[in-house]
């Protein structure tokens, strides 16, 4: 599928968000700087309705709130964004803010600082996404953490020293910064471990005390829906990749989520079609082939069963 005009890649945002104040190395990375009180409300707020619909960012994305409270959606999820939370987002997540807010009031005492890492600069960073975040896909369930003050301090020194350097005309630049980028991952990454664990430890939710097994595989199942929901919506085709039996992982699904794999499933497939209908020129009978449906009217039908909107009342809404 051409994603191309549905996700956002940095030379996108840039252009989105021209005029902003931003630092970076060509195509490699952003920093949109939305943290001073001078910074208007009309500015914070396209950078929010830049994610009020449903979209992909083609980077990996850092979202650190000064002041103020907004809700950020990624994939199924709602996460609350406060003063001293860091959001990290990675490729392939579909996310909006929150509908509700996305207005001047709400945004009167938002402050945050947004930073996007192209994908090519981050394989050529010498750090182990893998090896730090495999433990029950931690970004995908737990986006956020809570920075102490020391913690903070610390993030504030690496961001100065960072800026600093994109303001030089340094030889190995990008070089330098990935180091440094490298370097700060590994520090919050242990810090985002050390407060899953204890959350894990004192957490008296079912879904908490799910066995490890139930949601490694609950886990690896949202991993292939992720991936291949827009050909993909049938039971079968998980199972088989997951070598079970449909039934066997419908009832994993349910025990480990509280959903059922097919809601999941749909779920998935309605933000991908709101992201194409909002993001680009596609024609519908288009995204319906794009989607493997059959034809638009059982599209229409799936689509206004799950939104209370047809297609075409979406994309005009």
């Amino acid at each position: 599928m051409d994603d191309s005009l549905k996700t956002l890649g940095i030379r996108q945002l840039k252009s989105i968000l021209d005029g902003f104040p931003d630092a970076g190395i060509g195509e490699d990375m952003l920093i949109c700087d939305l943290s001073s009180a001078g910074v208007s409300d009309e500015r914070k707020k396209a950078v929010l309705d830049l994610m009020r619909y449903p979209i992909r960012i083609d980077g990996y994305t850092a979202l650190f709130c000064v002041a103020g409270n907004i809700t950020v959606d990624i994939n199924l999820h709602s996460f609350s964004v406060s003063p001293n939370t860091l959001l990290i987002n990675v490729p392939g997540n579909i996310l909006r803010v929150s509908p509700a807010d996305v207005n001047v009031e709400k945004l009167e005492d938002a402050r945050f600082v947004m930073i996007v890492l192209s994908k090519e600069f981050m394989s050529g960073v010498h750090f182990d996404f893998n090896k730090m975040f495999a433990d029950s896909l931690t970004l995908f369930n737990n986006p956020c953490i809570s920075l102490s003050e020391e913690q903070l301090s610390l993030a504030r020194r690496y961001f100065f020293l960072a800026s600093d350097l994109l303001g030089t005309s340094y030889p190995n630049l990008r070089e330098s910064v990935g180091s440094l980028i490298a370097s700060l991952m590994y520090v919050f990454g242990t810090v985002w471990s050390q407060n899953i664990l204890s959350a894990r430890e004192s957490a008296s939710t079912p879904e908490a005390q799910t066995p490890a097994r139930v949601k490694q595989i609950f886990d690896r199942f949202i991993q292939l829906v992720t991936e291949y929901h827009d050909t993909q919506r049938g039971m079968a085709f998980y199972a088989d990749r997951l070598c079970l039996t449909p039934k066997y992982l419908s009832k994993l699904v349910k025990q480990a989520s509280g959903r059922s794999a097919p809601d999941w499933i749909d779920a998935f497939v309605i933000l991908e079609a709101k992201n194409m209908l909002k993001y680009s020129d596609v024609p519908i009978k288009e995204i319906v082939f794009r989607l493997h449906f059959p034809n638009q009217s059982v599209f229409y039908k799936f689509f206004k069963t799950h939104t209370g909107m047809t297609p075409s009342e979406y994309r005009r809404a």
